[in-house]
């Protein structure tokens, strides 16, 4: 089959003879790949950012298709459904699968503690291959996978496996409150979709920060907001509180993660001479932007290894973070509903549709910020 191959960092291309994969466990299910995309946390690991990527692998933790084969076990789904897998693999049984923290599964990621298994996300999420390829073997396919609405355009639907539900998350951890100011940095489609839920929760102003500004007009028009390129702000937290009457933001939301731009120094740690987990100037201007009491959220992908964060300011303002990876099954019934009703739109923010023997492309162009590209999406032939 056509699978994406990793072959080190930059460094992709289209295999033609990859074998099928095949049932390994009773509670598997083999899906033959309709739609997936590249995420922008894909390019974390395209550009050599996370622990354990290993060459060979195929990436890919956003994707919806048919299922072609099940296991004995499987009960839920079956032959001829289409569905949508969620990016986080879970047991359904565990403490915290139980909690309905479904990305914090203790049993499908045998390699960490923290992060439960994640299609297609190095051996720090599992060693999974993901779904840019032609089929996928998604394990507790009883727990995952969700049968797609008749009545949904797959282009929806494959954005609800990540995209939509981290956005959502983002603006939920936040606890915003009527009439709250929240800032966003990051104009990806995490941070889109983030502004666009903010207003869901009762916020009362969104501002957008950036430095693309295709992306700014982008999230301007799509999430009604206030957006910024912080290239032309000169301090961003000066501004930020300048313009809350000093305070500050009520709530801050990270969407960028470990390859922000914007800080010499930060870059230079983070990305360049690689003594820490990547850079974390989003993060530093989202802890300082916020108010004294208020609440950091962090969706933003940060690997397992150390970064520097100015945690005293997070003491002596009385700053709460949350953060997590998005539980993408708890938030599904909602979203749908969501998108049946016109309250969200998520096909409108893809730009691309590309082959997915033209992978190697298509990181290309997103990795590159090339085209005005937004979402781009792979289509197996």
């Amino acid at each position: 089959m056509i699978a994406m191959n990793f072959r080190g960092p930059f460094r992709v291309r289209a295999d033609r003879d990859k074998p099928i994969p095949e049932i390994e466990h009773p509670n598997d299910a083999i899906v033959k790949v309709l739609r997936s995309c590249i995420c922008g946390s894909d390019l974390h690991l395209y550009h050599g950012l996370v622990p354990d990527t290993r060459v060979g692998s195929t990436f890919g933790h956003e994707f919806v298709g048919e299922i072609v084969e099940v296991g004995s076990s499987v009960q839920n789904v079956k032959v001829g459904d289409k569905v949508i897998v969620p990016f986080n693999i879970a047991c359904g049984k565990c403490a915290f699968c139980r909690q309905e923290l479904f990305g914090n599964c203790h049993e499908s990621n045998p390699e960490a503690t923290a992060v439960g298994g994640i299609f297609g996300y190095s051996h720090t999420a599992g060693g999974f291959d993901g779904g840019q390829a032609e089929y996928v073997r998604v394990p507790y396919a009883d727990v995952g996978p969700t049968v797609i609405p008749d009545w949904m355009d797959p282009d929806d639907a494959v954005l609800l496996t990540d995209v939509v539900p981290t956005g959502y998350q983002a603006a939920e951890m936040g606890g915003i409150l009527p009439g709250d100011t929240v800032v966003v940095f990051g104009a990806g489609p995490v941070g889109i979709m983030a502004a666009k839920c903010a207003w869901l929760f009762g916020a009362g102003r969104v501002i957008v920060i950036d430095q693309l500004d295709y992306r700014l007009e982008f999230v301007q028009k799509f999430a009604q907001c206030e957006a910024y390129n912080f290239n032309y702000l000169g301090d961003v937290v000066e501004f930020i509180k300048h313009t809350t009457d000093s305070l500050g933001a009520d709530v801050c939301i990270d969407a960028v993660g470990c390859e922000a731009a914007g800080d010499a120094m930060n870059t230079l740690l983070g990305r360049k001479l690689l003594l820490q987990g990547g850079t974390t100037t989003a993060l530093h201007w989202a802890i300082n932007s916020v108010k004294k009491g208020g609440i950091v959220s962090i969706v933003g992908v940060y690997g397992p290894v150390n970064a520097l964060v100015p945690i005293g300011n997070v003491v002596n303002k009385g700053i709460t973070i949350r953060a997590n990876q998005a539980s993408v099954k708890r938030l599904l019934p909602r979203l749908i509903e969501h998108v049946k009703n016109g309250v969200l739109s998520p096909k409108d923010m893809i730009t691309h549709r590309i082959p997915l023997h033209e992978v190697a492309e298509g990181y290309h162009i997103f990795s590159a910020k090339l085209d005005n590209c937004i979402k781009p999406v792979l289509i197996p032939s």
